[in-house]
């Protein structure tokens, strides 16, 4: 029997680079485990490398990337590759912050679930990543 089926949620939530605000990571953090997920918060200035290799040690179902930088086409697509590298292609990689809608929809393009923009209510998050999870994982 998989070990998966009685346990909750498992989201890890990253801030990646030099981005030294985690207000909001700490907000969506605090959220998602209101809503009965289990959290891991990696804290500030994590390598794409230290956030995959987390994720993987936690066996988490999704990986939740805060970014405010300006670097997101840089950080999302060396997730993705790192993710595809150790074979995580049921696990979610999903995020927000500052990202244009243009940018947006190249990362989806590229394999990164749904990235909201501030204001978003922490219910559509928790939401959005339970159904993927749901649709997605072998339980």
């Amino acid at each position: 029997m998989n070990q998966k089926v009685n346990r909750p949620l498992r989201v890890l939530v990253a801030k990646v680079g030099l981005d030294g605000h985690d207000r909001g990571a700490k907000v969506i953090a605090t959220a998602l485990r209101d809503a009965g997920m289990e959290v891991i918060y990696t804290g500030l200035r994590q390598t794409p490398e230290m956030v995959v290799n987390a994720a993987l040690q936690e066996d988490v179902d999704a990986i939740g990337i805060s970014i405010l930088s300006g670097a997101h086409m840089t950080v999302f697509p060396k997730v993705v590759a790192l993710m595809k590298e150790k074979g995580m292609e049921d696990v979610l990689l999903t995020g927000g912050g500052i990202i244009p809608e243009e940018d947006m929809q190249q990362l989806n393009a590229l394999g990164v679930g749904k990235l909201f923009a501030p204001g978003t209510p922490t219910t559509e998050i928790a939401s959005y990543i339970a159904d993927w999870v749901s649709a997605h994982r072998n339980f």
